[in-house]
């Protein structure tokens, strides 16, 4: 992207001087699918290849790598600085370890809740109705309905898929 967008969307949009409202046409302008205001300042957006549905929130200071599609569903809730990655080297040889660059795309599914922190890896797809604890590493998809915590993250129990 060029210089002018990340101004306007990293610098501009991402100021706690901007409000909601105002932040989403910024990013719809620039070409970011949002569909939701609840998008707080100091976020990071390296690409707009990114959609992120309605009701959803995104807490301050969430940092998304999307060189590879982001995908995020509708009511899902981000928490405070959680890194969302799309992309990885390979590993070469001692005269250059990082080679072959590669994005894959990342998707949080509809009604999920990231913790704090958490790091979502490339490739990796979290179910419907997941909850991933703060500070998590995800390296792996999370299935549906289920609870998710530790570095690397592990299942650690089934969640009802209505409230009780």
């Amino acid at each position: 992207m060029s210089r002018a967008w990340g101004l306007r969307v990293n610098t501009i949009a991402a100021s706690n001087l901007v409000s909601r409202p105002l932040r989403r046409r910024i990013y719809r302008h620039a070409g970011l699918e949002v569909e939701t205001d609840d998008i707080y300042p100091h976020c990071y957006f390296h690409t707009c290849d990114i959609r992120i549905g309605p009701g959803s929130v995104i807490n301050y200071g969430c940092y998304f790598e999307n060189v590879g599609r982001v995908e995020i569903g509708p009511r899902t809730g981000l928490a405070m600085f959680v890194k969302v990655i799309t992309s990885a080297h390979k590993i070469g040889s001692r005269e250059r370890r990082p080679v072959k660059w590669t994005p894959t795309p990342v998707t949080i599914g509809a009604g999920c809740w990231i913790g704090a922190g958490a790091i979502i890896l490339p490739g990796v797809t979290i179910g419907d109705g997941c909850v991933v604890a703060t500070g998590a590493v995800v390296t792996e998809d999370c299935k549906p309905d289920a609870l998710y915590g530790g570095v690397p993250a592990r299942h650690i129990r089934d969640l009802p898929p209505e409230a009780p």
